[in-house]
Protein backbone atom coordinates (compact mmCIF):
# COMPACT_ATOMS: atom_id res chain seq x y z
CA UNK A 1 0.00 0.00 0.00
CA UNK A 2 1.54 3.34 -1.04
CA UNK A 3 1.44 6.50 1.06
CA UNK A 4 -1.65 7.94 -0.62
CA UNK A 5 -3.49 4.63 -0.34
CA UNK A 6 -2.55 4.36 3.34
CA UNK A 7 -4.20 7.73 4.01
CA UNK A 8 -7.25 6.86 1.90
CA UNK A 9 -7.70 3.54 3.67
CA UNK A 10 -8.04 5.47 6.93
CA UNK A 11 -10.72 7.85 5.63
CA UNK A 12 -12.63 5.72 3.11
CA UNK A 13 -16.10 4.43 3.85
CA UNK A 14 -18.69 2.25 2.17
CA UNK A 15 -21.70 4.14 0.79
CA UNK A 16 -24.51 3.55 -1.67
CA UNK A 17 -23.03 6.02 -4.17
CA UNK A 18 -21.83 4.63 -7.49
CA UNK A 19 -18.72 5.36 -9.53
CA UNK A 20 -18.33 4.46 -13.21
CA UNK A 21 -14.81 4.35 -14.69
CA UNK A 22 -14.71 4.18 -18.49
CA UNK A 23 -11.17 3.45 -19.69
CA UNK A 24 -10.76 3.94 -23.44
CA UNK A 25 -7.55 2.08 -24.14
CA UNK A 26 -4.98 4.14 -26.04
CA UNK A 27 -7.31 7.16 -25.94
CA UNK A 28 -4.82 9.96 -26.56
CA UNK A 29 -3.73 10.88 -30.05
CA UNK A 30 -1.91 13.46 -32.16
CA UNK A 31 -3.03 15.69 -35.05
CA UNK A 32 -3.15 14.21 -38.53
CA UNK A 33 -0.61 16.04 -40.73
CA UNK A 34 -3.23 16.67 -43.45
CA UNK A 35 -5.92 18.16 -41.22
CA UNK A 36 -4.21 19.32 -38.04
CA UNK A 37 -6.87 17.52 -36.04
CA UNK A 38 -6.41 14.55 -33.72
CA UNK A 39 -8.59 11.47 -33.65
CA UNK A 40 -10.91 12.82 -30.94
CA UNK A 41 -11.27 16.15 -32.75
CA UNK A 42 -12.06 14.33 -36.00
CA UNK A 43 -14.57 11.85 -34.59
CA UNK A 44 -18.26 12.64 -34.12
CA UNK A 45 -18.70 12.13 -30.36
CA UNK A 46 -21.79 14.05 -29.21
CA UNK A 47 -22.14 12.11 -25.94
CA UNK A 48 -18.49 12.57 -24.94
CA UNK A 49 -18.67 16.26 -25.83
CA UNK A 50 -21.92 16.73 -23.89
CA UNK A 51 -20.37 15.03 -20.87
CA UNK A 52 -17.25 17.20 -21.15
CA UNK A 53 -19.36 20.36 -21.07
CA UNK A 54 -20.77 19.22 -17.70
CA UNK A 55 -17.53 17.86 -16.22
CA UNK A 56 -14.21 18.92 -14.77
CA UNK A 57 -11.49 18.17 -17.30
CA UNK A 58 -7.73 17.86 -17.59
CA UNK A 59 -4.89 15.67 -18.80
CA UNK A 60 -3.43 12.74 -16.85
CA UNK A 61 0.20 11.60 -16.79
CA UNK A 62 0.13 7.78 -16.37
CA UNK A 63 3.67 7.23 -15.00
CA UNK A 64 5.90 10.28 -15.47
CA UNK A 65 6.60 12.87 -18.14
CA UNK A 66 8.37 11.29 -21.10
CA UNK A 67 7.79 7.71 -19.91
CA UNK A 68 5.88 5.48 -22.33
CA UNK A 69 3.50 3.38 -20.21
CA UNK A 70 2.40 -0.16 -20.82
CA UNK A 71 -1.25 -0.99 -20.34
CA UNK A 72 -0.65 -2.49 -16.90
CA UNK A 73 1.01 0.60 -15.37
CA UNK A 74 -1.50 2.86 -17.11
CA UNK A 75 -4.46 1.09 -15.53
CA UNK A 76 -2.87 0.69 -12.11
CA UNK A 77 -2.29 4.45 -11.99
CA UNK A 78 -5.93 5.19 -12.73
CA UNK A 79 -6.96 2.90 -9.88
CA UNK A 80 -4.63 4.72 -7.47
CA UNK A 81 -1.77 2.19 -7.33
CA UNK A 82 1.79 3.43 -7.71
CA UNK A 83 2.71 1.97 -11.13
CA UNK A 84 6.42 1.72 -10.27
CA UNK A 85 6.11 0.18 -6.81
CA UNK A 86 3.35 -2.16 -8.03
CA UNK A 87 4.69 -3.11 -11.43
CA UNK A 88 2.71 -6.10 -12.69
CA UNK A 89 4.12 -7.58 -15.86
CA UNK A 90 2.15 -8.86 -18.79
CA UNK A 91 2.41 -12.58 -18.08
CA UNK A 92 0.46 -12.56 -14.82
CA UNK A 93 -2.04 -10.06 -16.22
CA UNK A 94 -2.82 -12.24 -19.22
CA UNK A 95 -2.95 -15.43 -17.15
CA UNK A 96 -5.30 -13.89 -14.60
CA UNK A 97 -7.44 -12.49 -17.42
CA UNK A 98 -8.15 -15.91 -18.90
CA UNK A 99 -8.73 -17.47 -15.50
CA UNK A 100 -5.52 -19.48 -15.11
CA UNK A 101 -5.02 -20.50 -11.48
CA UNK A 102 -1.48 -19.57 -10.54
CA UNK A 103 0.43 -20.63 -7.44
CA UNK A 104 3.23 -18.54 -5.91
CA UNK A 105 5.77 -20.89 -7.53
CA UNK A 106 4.43 -20.45 -11.07
CA UNK A 107 6.07 -18.23 -13.69
CA UNK A 108 3.82 -16.73 -16.38
CA UNK A 109 4.78 -14.92 -19.57
CA UNK A 110 2.77 -13.41 -22.43
CA UNK A 111 3.67 -14.78 -25.84
CA UNK A 112 3.16 -13.56 -29.39
CA UNK A 113 3.09 -15.87 -32.36
CA UNK A 114 5.18 -14.18 -35.03
CA UNK A 115 6.55 -14.80 -38.52
CA UNK A 116 10.29 -15.03 -39.19
CA UNK A 117 12.16 -15.46 -42.48
CA UNK A 118 14.83 -18.02 -43.30
CA UNK A 119 17.41 -15.94 -41.41
CA UNK A 120 15.25 -15.87 -38.30
CA UNK A 121 14.39 -12.17 -38.71
CA UNK A 122 10.87 -11.16 -37.66
CA UNK A 123 8.86 -10.04 -40.69
CA UNK A 124 5.50 -9.82 -38.88
CA UNK A 125 5.51 -9.63 -35.09
CA UNK A 126 1.81 -10.60 -34.94
CA UNK A 127 1.81 -13.29 -37.68
CA UNK A 128 -0.83 -11.33 -39.58
CA UNK A 129 -2.92 -10.94 -36.40
CA UNK A 130 -3.44 -14.68 -36.45
CA UNK A 131 -7.06 -15.83 -36.19
CA UNK A 132 -7.99 -16.96 -32.68
CA UNK A 133 -9.07 -20.37 -33.98
CA UNK A 134 -5.63 -20.99 -35.50
CA UNK A 135 -3.92 -19.73 -32.36
CA UNK A 136 -5.98 -22.14 -30.27
CA UNK A 137 -4.96 -25.04 -32.49
CA UNK A 138 -1.30 -24.11 -32.21
CA UNK A 139 -1.55 -23.83 -28.44
CA UNK A 140 -3.01 -27.34 -28.27
CA UNK A 141 -0.09 -28.53 -30.37
CA UNK A 142 2.44 -26.80 -28.11
CA UNK A 143 0.83 -27.82 -24.83
CA UNK A 144 2.77 -31.07 -24.97
CA UNK A 145 6.11 -29.20 -24.79
CA UNK A 146 8.47 -30.99 -22.40
CA UNK A 147 11.57 -29.56 -20.73
CA UNK A 148 13.68 -30.56 -17.77
CA UNK A 149 13.07 -28.52 -14.64
CA UNK A 150 9.50 -27.38 -15.17
CA UNK A 151 6.09 -28.29 -16.50
CA UNK A 152 5.08 -26.06 -19.42
CA UNK A 153 1.42 -25.18 -19.97
CA UNK A 154 0.27 -23.20 -23.03
CA UNK A 155 -2.99 -21.22 -23.05
CA UNK A 156 -4.52 -19.30 -25.96
CA UNK A 157 -5.61 -15.73 -25.27
CA UNK A 158 -6.85 -14.01 -28.41
CA UNK A 159 -5.59 -13.68 -31.97
CA UNK A 160 -1.76 -14.02 -31.96
CA UNK A 161 -1.46 -13.83 -28.16
CA UNK A 162 -0.99 -16.72 -25.75
CA UNK A 163 0.30 -17.42 -22.25
CA UNK A 164 3.10 -19.75 -21.20
CA UNK A 165 3.08 -20.93 -17.59
CA UNK A 166 6.16 -22.66 -16.20
CA UNK A 167 5.39 -24.69 -13.08
CA UNK A 168 8.19 -25.87 -10.82
CA UNK A 169 10.24 -24.99 -7.76
CA UNK A 170 12.74 -22.15 -7.65
CA UNK A 171 11.70 -20.34 -10.84
CA UNK A 172 12.69 -16.68 -11.13
CA UNK A 173 10.85 -13.80 -12.80
CA UNK A 174 14.08 -11.85 -13.32
CA UNK A 175 14.27 -12.48 -17.06
CA UNK A 176 14.51 -10.09 -19.99
CA UNK A 177 11.84 -10.06 -22.70
CA UNK A 178 12.51 -11.52 -26.12
CA UNK A 179 9.93 -9.20 -27.71
CA UNK A 180 11.44 -5.91 -28.87
CA UNK A 181 7.97 -5.04 -30.29
CA UNK A 182 9.39 -4.27 -33.73
CA UNK A 183 9.86 -6.11 -37.01
CA UNK A 184 13.27 -6.59 -38.62
CA UNK A 185 15.09 -8.13 -35.67
CA UNK A 186 16.01 -11.67 -34.59
CA UNK A 187 14.29 -12.63 -31.33
CA UNK A 188 17.08 -12.86 -28.75
CA UNK A 189 17.39 -15.74 -26.32
CA UNK A 190 16.00 -15.24 -22.83
CA UNK A 191 18.62 -13.59 -20.64
CA UNK A 192 18.64 -13.37 -16.84
CA UNK A 193 18.54 -9.92 -15.26
CA UNK A 194 19.85 -11.39 -11.99
CA UNK A 195 22.53 -14.08 -11.65
CA UNK A 196 20.18 -16.36 -9.71
CA UNK A 197 17.82 -16.46 -12.70
CA UNK A 198 20.21 -18.26 -15.07
CA UNK A 199 18.71 -21.73 -14.41
CA UNK A 200 15.24 -20.39 -15.20
CA UNK A 201 16.55 -18.75 -18.38
CA UNK A 202 17.96 -22.10 -19.45
CA UNK A 203 14.57 -23.77 -18.88
CA UNK A 204 12.70 -21.14 -20.89
CA UNK A 205 15.21 -21.19 -23.75
CA UNK A 206 14.92 -24.97 -23.94
CA UNK A 207 11.15 -24.59 -24.19
CA UNK A 208 11.46 -21.96 -26.95
CA UNK A 209 13.80 -24.26 -28.92
CA UNK A 210 11.21 -27.03 -28.80
CA UNK A 211 8.40 -24.65 -29.71
CA UNK A 212 10.38 -23.40 -32.73
CA UNK A 213 10.85 -26.96 -33.97
CA UNK A 214 7.13 -27.73 -33.66
CA UNK A 215 6.02 -24.52 -35.37
CA UNK A 216 8.47 -25.02 -38.23
CA UNK A 217 6.36 -27.91 -39.51
CA UNK A 218 2.91 -26.62 -38.51
CA UNK A 219 2.10 -25.02 -41.88
CA UNK A 220 1.18 -21.68 -40.32
CA UNK A 221 2.51 -18.14 -40.81
CA UNK A 222 3.21 -18.39 -37.07
CA UNK A 223 6.62 -20.07 -37.15
CA UNK A 224 8.21 -18.48 -34.07
CA UNK A 225 7.28 -16.85 -30.77
CA UNK A 226 8.37 -13.85 -28.73
CA UNK A 227 7.91 -13.56 -24.97
CA UNK A 228 7.13 -10.53 -22.82
CA UNK A 229 6.49 -9.92 -19.15
CA UNK A 230 7.91 -12.80 -17.13
CA UNK A 231 6.12 -12.52 -13.80
CA UNK A 232 4.83 -14.21 -10.68
CA UNK A 233 1.78 -13.45 -8.56
CA UNK A 234 2.07 -10.03 -6.91
CA UNK A 235 1.17 -9.24 -3.32
CA UNK A 236 -1.17 -6.24 -3.54
CA UNK A 237 -4.02 -4.89 -1.41
CA UNK A 238 -7.44 -5.16 -3.04
CA UNK A 239 -9.65 -2.20 -3.88
CA UNK A 240 -12.05 -3.45 -1.22
CA UNK A 241 -9.30 -3.39 1.42
CA UNK A 242 -8.09 0.09 0.47
CA UNK A 243 -11.23 1.88 -0.71
CA UNK A 244 -14.11 -0.10 0.93
CA UNK A 245 -15.58 -0.71 -2.53
CA UNK A 246 -17.60 -3.56 -4.02
CA UNK A 247 -16.12 -3.28 -7.54
CA UNK A 248 -17.04 -4.91 -10.85
CA UNK A 249 -14.78 -5.02 -13.93
CA UNK A 250 -16.19 -5.67 -17.42
CA UNK A 251 -13.92 -6.04 -20.44
CA UNK A 252 -13.96 -7.98 -23.68
CA UNK A 253 -10.18 -8.49 -23.77
CA UNK A 254 -8.71 -10.90 -21.19
CA UNK A 255 -5.73 -8.86 -20.01
CA UNK A 256 -7.96 -6.12 -18.61
CA UNK A 257 -10.08 -8.65 -16.81
CA UNK A 258 -6.77 -9.83 -15.36
CA UNK A 259 -6.00 -6.37 -14.00
CA UNK A 260 -9.46 -6.21 -12.47
CA UNK A 261 -9.14 -9.66 -10.91
CA UNK A 262 -5.73 -8.91 -9.38
CA UNK A 263 -7.19 -5.78 -7.78
CA UNK A 264 -9.99 -7.78 -6.21
CA UNK A 265 -12.83 -6.85 -8.54
CA UNK A 266 -15.55 -9.25 -9.49
CA UNK A 267 -14.91 -9.83 -13.18
CA UNK A 268 -17.27 -10.35 -16.10
CA UNK A 269 -16.74 -10.79 -19.80
CA UNK A 270 -19.19 -9.43 -22.33
CA UNK A 271 -20.17 -9.98 -25.91
CA UNK A 272 -18.18 -8.21 -28.66
CA UNK A 273 -18.62 -4.49 -29.04
CA UNK A 274 -18.77 -1.74 -26.44
CA UNK A 275 -22.57 -1.66 -26.40
CA UNK A 276 -22.50 -5.15 -24.87
CA UNK A 277 -20.11 -3.94 -22.15
CA UNK A 278 -22.53 -1.13 -21.31
CA UNK A 279 -25.52 -3.49 -21.27
CA UNK A 280 -23.67 -5.88 -18.94
CA UNK A 281 -22.91 -3.01 -16.58
CA UNK A 282 -26.51 -1.85 -16.56
CA UNK A 283 -27.69 -5.40 -15.82
CA UNK A 284 -25.47 -5.47 -12.70
CA UNK A 285 -25.85 -1.84 -11.69
CA UNK A 286 -27.72 -2.52 -8.45
CA UNK A 287 -25.17 -5.04 -7.17
CA UNK A 288 -21.97 -2.95 -7.07
CA UNK A 289 -20.76 0.54 -6.24
CA UNK A 290 -17.75 0.77 -8.58
CA UNK A 291 -17.74 -0.17 -12.26
CA UNK A 292 -14.65 -0.44 -14.46
CA UNK A 293 -15.71 -0.70 -18.10
CA UNK A 294 -13.05 -1.06 -20.76
CA UNK A 295 -12.85 -0.50 -24.51
CA UNK A 296 -9.91 -1.84 -26.53
CA UNK A 297 -10.64 -0.80 -30.12
CA UNK A 298 -9.03 2.65 -30.04
CA UNK A 299 -5.70 1.20 -28.94
CA UNK A 300 -5.75 -1.54 -31.57
CA UNK A 301 -6.40 0.96 -34.37
CA UNK A 302 -3.73 3.30 -33.03
CA UNK A 303 -1.12 0.53 -32.90
CA UNK A 304 -2.01 -0.40 -36.48
CA UNK A 305 -1.34 3.21 -37.53
CA UNK A 306 -4.90 3.47 -38.87
CA UNK A 307 -6.13 6.97 -38.13
CA UNK A 308 -9.55 6.48 -39.70
CA UNK A 309 -10.10 3.21 -37.83
CA UNK A 310 -9.29 4.92 -34.54
CA UNK A 311 -11.79 7.66 -35.36
CA UNK A 312 -14.43 4.98 -36.00
CA UNK A 313 -13.50 3.24 -32.74
CA UNK A 314 -14.04 6.44 -30.77
CA UNK A 315 -17.41 6.87 -32.43
CA UNK A 316 -18.28 3.29 -31.45
CA UNK A 317 -17.55 4.15 -27.81
CA UNK A 318 -19.64 7.30 -27.98
CA UNK A 319 -22.81 5.73 -29.35
CA UNK A 320 -23.98 3.79 -26.24
CA UNK A 321 -22.76 6.33 -23.67
CA UNK A 322 -26.15 7.99 -23.52
CA UNK A 323 -27.39 4.95 -21.61
CA UNK A 324 -24.63 5.38 -19.01
CA UNK A 325 -25.32 9.11 -18.66
CA UNK A 326 -29.03 8.34 -18.17
CA UNK A 327 -28.13 6.17 -15.16
CA UNK A 328 -26.79 9.33 -13.50
CA UNK A 329 -24.02 7.65 -11.52
CA UNK A 330 -22.71 9.77 -8.66
CA UNK A 331 -19.35 9.95 -10.43
CA UNK A 332 -18.59 9.24 -14.09
CA UNK A 333 -14.91 9.17 -15.08
CA UNK A 334 -13.74 8.93 -18.69
CA UNK A 335 -10.07 8.66 -19.57
CA UNK A 336 -7.47 6.30 -21.00
CA UNK A 337 -4.56 4.26 -19.72
CA UNK A 338 -2.14 5.88 -22.17
CA UNK A 339 -1.98 7.56 -25.57
CA UNK A 340 -1.67 5.57 -28.79
CA UNK A 341 -1.52 8.12 -31.62
CA UNK A 342 -2.23 6.55 -34.98
CA UNK A 343 0.53 8.60 -36.63
CA UNK A 344 2.96 7.15 -34.06
CA UNK A 345 1.50 3.61 -34.35
CA UNK A 346 2.42 2.70 -30.79
CA UNK A 347 1.97 3.70 -27.17
CA UNK A 348 3.35 7.16 -26.50
CA UNK A 349 4.31 9.39 -23.57
CA UNK A 350 1.69 12.08 -24.25
CA UNK A 351 -0.71 13.03 -21.43
CA UNK A 352 -4.21 11.56 -21.73
CA UNK A 353 -7.55 13.42 -21.92
CA UNK A 354 -9.59 13.14 -18.73
CA UNK A 355 -13.01 14.22 -17.53
CA UNK A 356 -15.06 13.54 -14.42
CA UNK A 357 -18.72 14.36 -13.89
CA UNK A 358 -20.31 14.67 -10.48
CA UNK A 359 -22.85 17.01 -8.93
CA UNK A 360 -19.97 18.50 -6.91
CA UNK A 361 -17.69 19.18 -9.88
CA UNK A 362 -16.61 22.78 -10.39
CA UNK A 363 -17.43 23.85 -13.95
CA UNK A 364 -14.73 24.72 -16.44
CA UNK A 365 -14.79 26.16 -19.98
CA UNK A 366 -14.28 22.83 -21.77
CA UNK A 367 -17.09 21.97 -24.23
CA UNK A 368 -15.58 19.06 -26.14
CA UNK A 369 -13.59 15.97 -25.25
CA UNK A 370 -10.18 16.24 -26.88
CA UNK A 371 -6.54 16.75 -25.99
CA UNK A 372 -6.48 20.46 -26.75
CA UNK A 373 -9.79 21.15 -25.04
CA UNK A 374 -8.95 19.15 -21.90
CA UNK A 375 -5.63 20.99 -21.59
CA UNK A 376 -7.71 24.06 -20.70
CA UNK A 377 -9.72 22.25 -18.03
CA UNK A 378 -9.77 23.13 -14.34
CA UNK A 379 -7.64 20.11 -13.40
CA UNK A 380 -4.78 20.97 -15.76
CA UNK A 381 -2.15 18.25 -16.09
CA UNK A 382 -1.90 15.91 -13.10
CA UNK A 383 -0.69 12.40 -12.17
CA UNK A 384 -3.13 9.62 -13.03
CA UNK A 385 -2.74 8.30 -9.48
CA UNK A 386 -4.78 11.35 -8.40
CA UNK A 387 -7.88 10.16 -10.25
CA UNK A 388 -9.06 7.63 -7.68
CA UNK A 389 -8.96 9.98 -4.66
CA UNK A 390 -10.91 12.58 -6.67
CA UNK A 391 -13.54 10.03 -7.67
CA UNK A 392 -13.95 8.76 -4.10
CA UNK A 393 -14.23 12.28 -2.71
CA UNK A 394 -16.84 13.32 -5.28
CA UNK A 395 -18.80 10.14 -4.49
CA UNK A 396 -18.87 11.02 -0.78
CA UNK A 397 -16.78 7.98 0.09
CA UNK A 398 -14.06 9.83 2.06
CA UNK A 399 -14.43 11.32 5.52
CA UNK A 400 -12.33 14.16 6.98
CA UNK A 401 -8.65 13.44 7.56
CA UNK A 402 -7.31 14.63 10.89
CA UNK A 403 -8.83 16.86 13.56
Amino acid sequence: MNGSQHIISQVSRATDSRIVFLVIDGLGGLPHPDTGKGELETASTPNLDRLASLSMCGLTVPVAHGIIPGSGPGHLSLFGYDPVANLIKRGVLEAAGIGVDLTPDDLAVRGNFCTVNAEGVITDRRAGRLASSESQALCRLLDSTKVDGAQVDVYPVESHRFVLVFRGPGLSEHLADTDDQVNGVVPPPVRPTHPDAQPTADIVNAAVDRIREVLKDAGSPANMVTLRGFSKLPDMPSMTDVYKLNPLGIATYPMYRGIARLLGMKVMASGPGFSNVVDEMIANYNDHDFFFIHYKGADTAGEDGDFDAKVRALEEVDAPLGKVIDLRPDVFVVSGDHSTPAIWANHSWHPVPFMMWSRWARPDPVTEFSERACAGGVLGEFPATGVMPLALAHAGKLIKFGA
